[in-house]
């Protein structure tokens, strides 16, 4: 029988594996179930801390520089993605902007500080005090975070708003995009590799 640390249990029907090293850009899926079991790591610790350290930058870039500036006959308005949560929390949809306040803004930073926090650790191969907790969090909160959606409705905005103002994108937009981008490689991969570090 296999040594425990080389098992592996399918989360979605608990069927159990054996580990196998895979390829880059490979994986494994149960054979009963067809749930993933474990990806190949494509990227050393160092470059995800690297990234997770520049996506930091640009949630600071996206939630405080203006996404767009608009203007009409000389007058001009700009907006911050907390700006937008704001304009949502007047009325009778407030729990509107809590929905997009957290999956906006609060989310991406929690899964940023969370990866931060255990990567950071990882790389001296040491396991982050509140590791379990952490990973846990990781996991909860990878479907919260919806920059992706927040991003295809700024754009939107943006070129419905061009036939009829002034539209200038700002220094937020370009941080959005390319931190919806860079989380995808960063946050949205799977850490469960991280389990296994010593």
């Amino acid at each position: 029988m296999a040594n425990c640390d080389e098992l592996i249990i399918c989360e979605h029907c608990d069927c159990v594996f054996e580990r196998v090293a895979l390829a880059k850009h490979q994986t494994a899926l149960c054979s009963r179930c067809g749930g993933v079991l474990q990806r190949a790591s494509g990227m050393p610790i160092d470059q995800r801390l690297a990234l997770t350290i520049t996506a930091g930058v640009l949630w600071i870039l996206a939630n405080f520089y203006p996404l767009m500036t608009i203007s009409l006959q000389g007058q001009k308005n700009s907006a911050t993605l907390w700006d937008s949560v704001l304009a949502l929390s007047v009325g009778p949809i407030t729990f509107i902007a809590l929905v997009a306040a957290i999956s906006i803004i609060i989310a991406p930073i929690f899964q940023l500080l969370g990866l931060a926090w255990v990567l950071s650790f990882a790389l001296a191969r040491k396991r982050a005090p509140g590791f379990k907790l952490c990973m846990r969090w990781l996991e909860s909160l990878r479907p919260w975070s919806m920059l992706e959606v927040c991003l295809l409705g700024a754009l939107v905005a943006v070129f419905k708003l061009a036939g009829m103002l002034d539209v200038l994108p700002g220094v937020g937009l370009f941080a959005l995009a390319a931190l919806s981008v860079l989380l995808i490689p960063v946050a949205g991969r799977d850490v469960r590799e991280l389990w296994d570090l010593p």
